[in-house]
C-alpha cells in the first residue's frame, strides 16, 4: 500500500498548502465535498460493504451486485485505500439520513429497486440480508472499524412526528377524495332525477336557461326599451339636454304605437324589429350623453315605487267594481221580476192560490225554508230539489220574499208549478210581529247611527277609498230576509224540524236522509269550514272583548250557512231566538263582530251544532276556482258563497254549467228578457 501512503501525503501537503494560502476551510471540509461529489452515489449502490476494503473485494467477486454496482467500486478501489475510507466513514456519521449507518440501518439497498430489477415480497428481502450479513473476519472487521450509530430519543421522536404528519396527511386527502366523490355521486342522482321530468324536444335538458315558459321575448324587449327610455329622458331633461328628451319622447310613442295591445310575439306589427333597432340606437346615444349610474338607479326605484302605488290603487278599484257587480241585479232578472209582477196583479184574486195548502204544517213531510228576492234563483234551488228528489210529493217549499218581488215569485212558481210539491210564498213585510221593538236589528237598522255607518261609509268619495268599506253597503245587511233564518218558529210554529238552504245553491240528490240524521240533542246540523280555506272563531269575532273572550274559543271550528237542518223543538227549549237577541243588543256599537249573519249565528249556535258529513255540502265555488271536480260530482249541495254568483257575468265558467242546467231558456219570460246561456 505505499501507494497509498504516498497519496495521503500528498494529500495532506496539498491540504497544508490551501491552510498557508488563507483557503479558510479545513481538511475535513475536503473530504465531506468527495462525500457528495464521488462517494455518496457510490453509496446507494455499495450498500453495506463499502466499509472495509475485505468487503468491497468480496462483493466484486459474488455475482449479486449490479453492474453499475460493481463498476464503481471497481473505481474507487482503485482510488482509496481503507484508512482514507474511514476517515470519510467517521466524518460522515452526523449526516442524519445521508449517512452511510442510515443507509445501513434503513435497509435501503433492499428496499430500492434498481432498472431491471424484479420486485421482490418481504421473504426475498429478509433472505438477501441474511446472505448480505458478515460472518467471522468480516464480522469482526465490521465491527471494530464501524461502529453503529444509535438514534437519540430526540430523533426518534422527530421521525415519528414527521411519519405521524405524513399519516395525517394521507388521510386528509383520501377524506377529501371521498366528499368529493360523494358529492359529484348526489349530483349525479340529482340530475338522473331531472331527466325523468324533463320536457322532451328541448335544445338540452341540462340547461334550465334554455326552457323559456315565455317565449315573447320581443314584446318583452319592447316594454323594456319603452322603460329605460323613460329613464334618459328624465335624466335629460334634468341636465337641460332637451333635444335628447324630445327625440326619446317621440321613439316612446312610436314604441307604444306599434306595440299596441300585443301581448305576444305572434300580434306585433312588422315595423317593431325595425322599431327596435331604431330605439336601441338612441338608447346607445343617450348612454353615452346622459349615464349617470346613481342617477339611473334612483329612477327606476321612483318609477318602481309609482307602479306599485299604481297597482293597489287598481286593485282598490277593482275591488269596489267586483263588489258592486255581485250585488248589483242584472239587467236580466229585474226584466224577469217586473213583467212576473205586472201579471201577477193583473190576475183575479181567486187564481193567485197554490194548490195543496193543507201541506203547509204538516210534520210529516219534508219542509224546506228560502228566503229570497232573486226569482230566478230561488227557481234554481226548487227545480234542482224536485229533480233530485225520490219523492217529490212529499216536500214543501216554504218561500219568502220582499215586498218588491212578492209578485214575481208568485207568479213564476203558478205558471211553473213543482210537480206534485207544494210550494208557498210569503211576504216578509206582512210578519206584524217583526217590529224594532221585538227585534233589535230593526231598531238598530233604523237609527241614525246605524245608516251613517252603512250609508255614509266614513265620508268616502273615490272608488278606491271607498271599496274597503263597500260591504259595509250590502243590501243584504238591510234586509230583514237576511236575519229571517233566527225567526224560524216564529216563522213556522206549527213544524218540528225544517232544511234551510240559501238562494245561491244547487241540489244535486236527495235530500230526505237529513231528516233522518241524529242531531244529538243540537238545534243544528252543518257542515264545518275550519280546513284548509276556511277560518275557525278568531276569524269573525272580537276576542279582544272581554265579553267574547270568556265565552268562545277562538279555535272553535265554524260551520256554514247554506243548507241547515234545525230541530225546531230544541230551538224553543233553547230559547235560542232570545240568546241571538241578547248578543245582538250587546253589539249594538258593533263591538263584537262587525256584520253579517254568520257571525252571530256561531255564537248564538256554539256548543249546538252537530257535524254533518262534508259531502252534503260543498262551498266556495263563488270564489275558489280550485274545488276538486270529483268533490262537486259527489256531494248534495254544492254553494256558490262568494261574489261570482253563476247569474253574473263574473261568475266563473268552470262552476257556471252545474246551475244553468235546471233554467228554462225556452220559457218566453226568459226569452223576452234575453236572459241566455
Amino acid at each position: 500500500m505505499p501507494g497509498a501512503k504516498m497519496a495521503i501525503k500528498r494529500g495532506n501537503s496539498n491540504m497544508g498548502i490551501r491552510r498557508n494560502n488563507g483557503g479558510g476551510g479545513s481538511w475535513m471540509s475536503i473530504v465531506v465535498l468527495v462525500l457528495f461529489l464521488v462517494l455518496a452515489p457510490v453509496g446507494f449502490f455499495v450498500g453495506r460493504r463499502v466499509y472495509s476494503a475485505a468487503s468491497i473485494d468480496q462483493d466484486i467477486s459474488k455475482q449479486n451486485v449490479d453492474w453499475r454496482a460493481r463498476l464503481a467500486l471497481t473505481h474507487v478501489q482503485s482510488l482509496f485505500s481503507k484508512k482514507v475510507i474511514e476517515v470519510i466513514k467517521a466524518n460522515t456519521d452526523d449526516l442524519g439520513p445521508l449517512s452511510f449507518d442510515s443507509f445501513r440501518k434503513n435497509n435501503l439497498s433492499a428496499s430500492w429497486k434498481f432498472s431491471g430489477q424484479e420486485d421482490v415480497g418481504p421473504t426475498e428481502i429478509v433472505e438477501t440480508n441474511k446472505k448480505r450479513t458478515p460472518t467471522g473476519k468480516e464480522e469482526k472487521l465490521f465491527d471494530d472499524s464501524h461502529p453503529q450509530s444509535v438514534d437519540t430519543p430526540a430523533k426518534l421522536a422527530r421521525r415519528q412526528l414527521r411519519e405521524k404528519r405524513r399519516e395525517t396527511r394521507a388521510a386528509d386527502l383520501v377524506k377529501k377524495d371521498d366528499d368529493i366523490i360523494i358529492k359529484l355521486e348526489n349530483a349525479a342522482i340529482e340530475r338522473s332525477k331531472s331527466v325523468d321530468s324533463a320536457v322532451l324536444g328541448k335544445y338540452s335538458i341540462w340547461r334550465k336557461e334554455n326552457d323559456n315558459d315565455n317565449t315573447d321575448t320581443t314584446v318583452r324587449l319592447v316594454r323594456d326599451q319603452i322603460i329605460m327610455a323613460r329613464v334618459y329622458k328624465s335624466i335629460a331633461m334634468m341636465k337641460n339636454n332637451t333635444k335628447l328628451a324630445r327625440e326619446l319622447q317621440n321613439q316612446i310613442k312610436e314604441s307604444h304605437r306599434a306595440l299596441g295591445d300585443a301581448a305576444a310575439d305572434a300580434d306585433l306589427n312588422r315595423s317593431v324589429p325595425e322599431r327596435i333597432k331604431i330605439m336601441g340606437q338612441l338608447l346607445s346615444k343617450a348612454k353615452n350623453e346622459v349615464y349617470d349610474c346613481k342617477l339611473v338607479t334612483g329612477k327606476l326605484r321612483a318609477m318602481l315605487q309609482s307602479a306599485d302605488e299604481q297597482v293597489r290603487s287598481l286593485k282598490k278599484q277593482s275591488t269596489f267594481l267586483s263588489q258592486l257587480a255581485a250585488k248589483t241585479i242584472p239587467n236580466g232578472i229585474h226584466c224577469l221580476s217586473m213583467r212576473l209582477t205586472i201579471d201577477y196583479y193583473l190576475l183575479p184574486p181567486e187564481k193567485r192560490k197554490f194548490p195543496r195548502s193543507e201541506n203547509l204544517e204538516n210534520p210529516n213531510l219534508y219542509h224546506y225554508a228560502l228566503f229570497s228576492d232573486n226569482v230566478l234563483a230561488a227557481s234554481v234551488v226548487v227545480n234542482s230539489t224536485i229533480i233530485n228528489a225520490k219523492e217529490p210529493e212529499k216536500h214543501v217549499f216554504h218561500l219568502v220574499s220582499d215586498k218588491l218581488n212578492f209578485g214575481a215569485m208568485n207568479m213564476w212558481f203558478l205558471l211553473n208549478p213543482p210537480g206534485k210539491s207544494t210550494i208557498h210564498v210569503e211576504n216578509v213585510d206582512e210578519f206584524k210581529w217583526l217590529n224594532s221593538s221585538y227585534c233589535p236589528v230593526l231598531r238598530q237598522l233604523e237609527s241614525s247611527a246605524m245608516k251613517e255607518y252603512y250609508f255614509k261609509s266614513d265620508h268616502q268619495t273615490t272608488l278606491s277609498a271607498g271599496s274597503s268599506n263597500l260591504k259595509y253597503r250590502n243590501p243584504k245587511y238591510l234586509s230583514m230576509l237576511n236575519h229571517l233564518r233566527f225567526y224560524l218558529p216564529q216563522v213556522y210554529p206549527k213544524l218540528n224540524k225544517i232544511l234551510f238552504l240559501d238562494d245561491d245553491i244547487v241540489v244535486q240528490k236527495d235530500l230526505t236522509g237529513l231528516w233522518r240524521v241524529d242531531l244529538k240533542g243540537n238545534v243544528n246540523g252543518a257542515v264545518e269550514t275550519c280546513g284548509e280555506s276556511f277560518h275557525r272563531f278568531d276569524k269573525y269575532l272580537n276576542f279582544s272583548n272581554p265579553n267574547i273572550a270568556r265565552n268562545f274559543d277562538p279555535n272553535a271550528c265554524g260551520w256554514a250557512y247554506g243548507m241547515n237542518v234545525f230541530d225546531l223543538d230544541v230551538w224553543k227549549k233553547k230559547d235560542i231566538t232570545g240568546i241571538y237577541h241578547r248578543w245582538q243588543n250587546m253589539n249594538e256599537d258593533r263591538v263584537l263582530w262587525k256584520l253579517g249573519t254568520l257571525p252571530p249565528g256561531l255564537m248564538t249556535f256554539y256548543g249546538l251544532t252537530q257535524p254533518l258529513d262534508k259531502s252534503w255540502h260543498v262551498l266556495g265555488l263563488g270564489y275558489n276556482p280550485s274545488i276538486d271536480k270529483n268533490d262537486i260530482d259527489k256531494a248534495a249541495v254544492i254553494h256558490y258563497n262568494g261574489n261570482m254568483k253563476p247569474w253574473l257575468e263574473l261568475a266563473m265558467t268552470r262552476y257556471r254549467s252545474y246551475w244553468i242546467k235546471y233554467i228554462k231558456f225556452d220559457h218566453p219570460y226568459i226569452r223576452g228578457c234575453k236572459l241566455g246561456q
